[in-house]
């Protein structure tokens, strides 16, 4: 029943790309013209945190950024499967603040592919958490979506409110490193009852930008026991001093 639920679903509905409204054959696909423009995260990029490089040379004989070479960060590994652009953002935007949840089985594929490592090592799926004032007001955590759909497609256990936001925190957009590390300290704690201990975690997100968030959160279920924790997001925000050279 389920194949003919769908064909009558498609028929009424059809499925309409990702990034914008052209009909496309299946959910989750690009039309021709997004998927020309889409930036997808390939290499070079940093081995660690995952931020695409200009070129090789850039990261150096460790094949690491900047900052990664300069402040270590606590998760061990992060990959992405866009750069978050204007293609991305038509994507993103709509499933965080317009309610366009169908975008999570399609934005989870993506993610898959680059992700795939990540995904067959790790124990457990950990969302970013969303503090409760945010939560009610949009009334899901879109990382916890793409975390459970991920699951479904993997197998793998996933701890949907295995962290929890004390407080909340303000926007980190135009704050450098130094304010957002502050802002966020002691925001983010695991729930009293949650078990990480001894787990290779993969923690969840839409998108990352200078990894702060994942930062204090591989922190907290490193301290609680976690072996290792690594990230994936849909999109990772480009460092702005490698797009300047990319675009000389």
């Amino acid at each position: 029943m389920k194949p003919l639920f769908r064909w009558l679903l498609d028929t009424v509905l059809p499925p309409s790309c990702l990034a914008c409204d052209t009909p496309v054959e299946k959910e989750g696909q690009f039309c021709v013209t997004c998927f020309k423009s889409a930036n997808f995260v390939s290499a070079p990029l940093c081995r660690c945190c995952g931020v695409p490089l200009p070129y090789a040379e850039a990261g150096g004989g460790v094949r690491k950024c900047p900052s990664c070479i300069a402040t270590a960060p606590a998760f061990t590994q992060a990959r992405a499967a866009l750069r978050y652009d204007e293609t991305a953002k038509r994507m993103i935007l709509p499933l965080k603040y317009a309610d366009h949840t169908e975008a999570v089985k399609g934005l989870a594929e993506l993610m898959r592919r680059p992700g795939e490592p990540l995904l067959q090592a790790a124990n457990l799926l950990v969302p970013v958490p969303l503090h409760a004032t945010r939560l009610r007001a949009r009334r899901f955590n879109q990382a916890a979506l793409l975390a459970i759909q991920l699951a479904r497609l993997t197998g793998r256990p996933v701890g949907v409110d295995l962290l929890v936001r004390r407080r909340e925190t303000m926007p980190l957009e135009g704050l450098d490193l130094a304010a957002r590390r502050a802002e966020l300290e002691g925001a983010i704690a695991m729930r009293p009852d949650g078990d990480v201990r001894g787990k290779r975690v993969l923690l969840i997100d839409d998108v990352m930008t200078s990894g702060t968030t994942a930062n204090e959160c591989a922190r907290v279920m490193l301290e609680a026991g976690a072996r290792r924790v690594d990230v994936l997001t849909a999109a990772r925000v480009a460092d702005p001093r490698f797009e300047a050279l990319a675009l000389a």
